[in-house]
């Protein structure tokens, strides 16, 4: 008995979740007589709120408006529901009746003052109908009688949506100072950055930081330092922020973390001279060894990458001495991978490298280090084309750490080894695996090679063009840019009209960019664009000429035109959503 009640129950509670659904969709879809007819059937059988405000709702939208009155005046006699003189209000609104309006509008504030409590509901409610000047007036009014942070959200937000861009910054801060955690920062942090930019000119930055520095002025306290510090960093002015990181250590000389963070913002954003001020604090600071060390060696990838020749026997030098003050123990294994990188790829000088990483494989290591050590070992041995013995270095990655990022590195750079070698079967074999790769670096890296194969395999029975290819790729990796410009002029002339043309241009683009070619590269972009605009290249093209106009060569109205060519004809490009960014701000829209 029980088994067929509960069946029963069962089957009515769908047959109502499928009218509820009907409902819903009829009034999504503007079939609002449907909706009526729906609704009316719903209340009648379940006469709770939900179903009575969609009923007004349908009734609204038929512009019935003397039969919602009646019913609204009918329910206000069983419920005095503020929310229900809101609803009364808007209907008079609608009949253009703006006395009557008011009059139930005020109504419903004056609830208020019976119960605090009342003002979410009825300030929600006023929200719903876009009435917002009546949603402040409630919220202010909450506010006084009852000092609930959560008003001064609601009237950040709304303030937002009117453009009192002054006001909801001070609300929000204002919240931020009662609910000072993580999360709610956080969500302030996403809700401004709808309102500033990167430019420091732009006039909602400079409100934000005036009222800032104000606060920090009448009561210093670390989270207006700390916001400001944010707000420098979103406007790539990463001096201006580490001023601030600083004043908060020495205030509170607990934790170095976020000055590391700023850092590392810095050194991505490839602004190298603040990065290397910041690290050079952090090395002469830091207490704990794991920090300091991480410092000098992001300190020497600096160096490094800005070094002409004659600076490299200092940088030699440097690792020596820090080798001598700290020692060679798994501590400073990233030094000294990174100094057998140096060793090989820079000072040319694979076998010292070698010798010099056989050596730290002899010390107590974990698995995921030695990994780290081989690598690096088969990379070195990749440079000298003893491909060979590489693919056994990558392949004991795999086998000791399966399932691991390190090990999917390590199944990459097979597959790459053998496209240098021209084995492209088995590459393109070891790519198909890696496009799931959970390491979405890797993935890309995987599927951008594996199109490269796929693409140009069958064109042509020789492979020549794949293969001379590979090979201006494999000098790239050994650092020898010229002479992979070179090979890759020879597949532009020998290949002209063939698929990997337009690789071919891309590819050289980047190395001509990479030796300051920037004319050179700006013609390759070009004749992607032109010669291969309905290819997969071609929003890439546009996208790096778009960079090198904005970051390099000072051209930002250039910048545009091109950042504007992927937002218009390229919208599913990956770089769709950076291009949108980027040129909207080199427009000087108030977003970010």
């Amino acid at each position: 008995m029980r088994l067929v009640v509960f069946l029963c129950f069962l089957l009515s509670f769908n047959a109502f979740s499928q009218e509820d659904l009907e409902a819903k969709e009829y009034y999504k879809n503007g079939e609002f007589e449907k909706a009526l007819l729906s609704y009316q059937k719903l209340y009648k059988n379940n006469p709770n709120s939900n179903y009575f405000i969609q009923l007004i709702k349908s009734h609204q939208q038929l512009e019935h408006y003397n039969t919602v009155e009646n019913l609204l005046q009918e329910r206000l006699t069983k419920i005095k529901d503020p929310r229900l003189f809101v609803e009364l209000g808007y209907n008079f609104k609608l009949k253009n009746d703006t006395i009557s309006a008011n009059v139930n509008f005020n109504k419903a504030i004056d609830f208020i003052n019976q119960n605090p409590n009342y003002a979410y509901t009825i300030g929600r409610t006023f929200e719903d109908h876009s009435l917002l000047e009546q949603a402040i007036q409630v919220y202010e009014k909450g506010l006084e009688l009852s000092p609930n942070p959560n008003f001064k959200l609601q009237l950040a937000r709304i303030y937002g949506e009117q453009g009192h861009i002054e006001k909801m910054f001070k609300s929000y801060l204002e919240f931020v100072e009662i609910n000072e955690n993580e999360t709610y920062i956080n969500s302030i942090k996403r809700a401004f950055n709808e309102f500033i930019s990167e430019n420091s000119e732009n006039e909602n930055n400079i409100m934000l930081r005036k009222i800032l520095l104000k606060k920090i002025q009448e009561e210093p306290k670390l989270l207006w330092n700390e916001m400001l510090s944010w707000l420098f960093i979103q406007q790539k002015d990463y001096n201006k922020a580490f001023v601030q990181e600083k004043a908060i250590f020495n205030r509170h000389p607990e934790s170095l973390d976020r000055i590391n963070e700023l850092a590392l913002v810095a050194l991505n954003d490839k602004n190298y001279d603040i990065a290397q001020d910041i690290y050079t604090y952090l090395s002469e600071t830091a207490q704990e060894l794991d920090t300091k060390l991480n410092a000098h060696y992001n300190l020497l990838q600096i160096e490094t990458q800005l070094a002409t020749l004659k600076d490299l026997d200092a940088i030699d030098t440097k690792y020596q001495n820090l080798f001598k003050t700290y020692g060679k123990f798994s501590q400073t294994l990233q030094l000294q991978i990174a100094y057998a990188h140096f060793l090989a790829f820079n000072k040319h000088l694979p076998k010292e490298a070698t010798t010099f990483l056989k050596e730290t494989l002899q010390l107590q290591l974990t698995v995921i280090q030695e990994a780290q050590v081989k690598i690096e070992l088969a990379d070195i041995l990749v440079l000298q084309e003893k491909f060979n013995e590489a693919l056994i270095y990558y392949t004991q990655i795999q086998r000791s750490s399966k399932n691991s990022t390190i090990s999917q590195e390590a199944r990459y750079k097979v597959a790459r080894t053998s496209f240098f070698k021209g084995d492209f079967k088995w590459a393109e074999s070891q790519l198909k695996v890696l496009k799931a790769s959970t390491s979405q670096l890797i993935a890309n890296d995987a599927l951008d090679l594996m199109l490269l194969i796929t693409d140009n395999k069958y064109e042509d029975s020789t492979q020549l063009g794949l293969k001379l290819y590979a090979k201006a790729d494999l000098m790239d990796f050994q650092n020898k840019p010229q002479e992979a410009i070179t090979l890759l002029e020879e597949i532009l002339t020998q290949h002209k009209g063939k698929t990997i043309e337009d690789q071919a241009l891309f590819k050289q683009a980047q190395l001509f960019e990479k030796n300051k070619q920037y004319d050179k590269a700006i013609k390759n972009y070009r004749a992607i664009i032109t010669n291969f605009k309905d290819d997969i290249l071609a929003d890439d093209a546009y996208y790096y000429l778009a960079e090198l106009y904005n970051n390099i060569l000072s051209d930002p109205e250039k910048a545009k035109e091109n950042y504007e060519q992927i937002i218009f004809n390229h919208q599913d490009s990956i770089y769709f959503v950076e291009a949108r960014k980027k040129f909207r701000m080199l427009r000087g829209d108030a977003i970010n």
